[in-house]
C-alpha cells in the first residue's frame, strides 16, 4: 500500500471516529436534557401540582407521589450517566442505553398524566439509544 493510500485510510478512520464522538456528545446532551425534564416531572408530581390529569381506570395506576419519586430518581441517574458520557467511558454508554430504555418505559406508563411531555421524552430517549448504538459501532471500527 502506498503512503497516499495509507493516508486516505487514516483520514477515513479519523472521520468515522469524529462521527462517533459527535453522536456520543449528542446522546450526552440529550440525556442531560431528558434527565432534567424527568427531574422536573418528578418534582411536580411529588408536589401534587394541578397540571396532572388523573385517570381512574388506568392499568398502571400508581399514586402520583410514587410516580414522582420514580421520575425523580430515574432523572438523576440519567443526568449522571449523561455527564459520564462526556468522559468517553464505555460503561456510561451501556448504562445510558439501559437507563434510556427504562425512562422510555416510565414515560410510556406516564402517558395518561402528561401525554405531550411523555411523547417528547420517549422520542428523546429513542434518539439517545440510537445515538449511543451508532456511536459505539463506528467508534469500534475507527480503532
Amino acid at each position: 500500500m502506498t503512503t497516499a493510500g495509507m493516508h486516505r485510510h487514516g483520514a477515513r478512520s479519523s472521520s468515522e471516529g469524529a462521527w462517533a464522538a459527535g453522536w456520543t456528545g449528542f446522546a450526552a446532551v440529550m440525556m442531560i436534557f431528558g434527565g432534567l425534564m424527568a427531574i422536573f416531572q418528578g418534582i411536580a408530581a411529588i408536589a401534587h401540582d394541578d397540571v396532572f390529569v388523573t385517570t381512574n381506570d388506568y392499568a398502571y395506576n400508581f399514586n402520583l407521589t410514587s410516580w414522582g419519586w420514580i421520575h425523580l430518581v430515574l432523572g438523576v441517574l440519567v443526568v449522571l450517566a449523561g455527564a459520564a458520557l462526556f468522559g468517553g467511558q464505555m460503561w456510561a454508554r451501556v448504562v445510558g442505553i439501559a437507563l434510556a430504555g427504562l425512562a422510555m418505559i416510565a414515560n410510556f406508563m406516564w402517558l395518561p398524566y402528561q401525554p405531550v411531555w411523555s411523547i417528547v421524552l420517549i422520542a428523546v430517549d429513542a434518539f439517545v439509544i440510537w445515538a449511543l448504538c451508532v456511536g459505539t459501532g463506528r467508534e469500534a471500527r475507527a480503532d
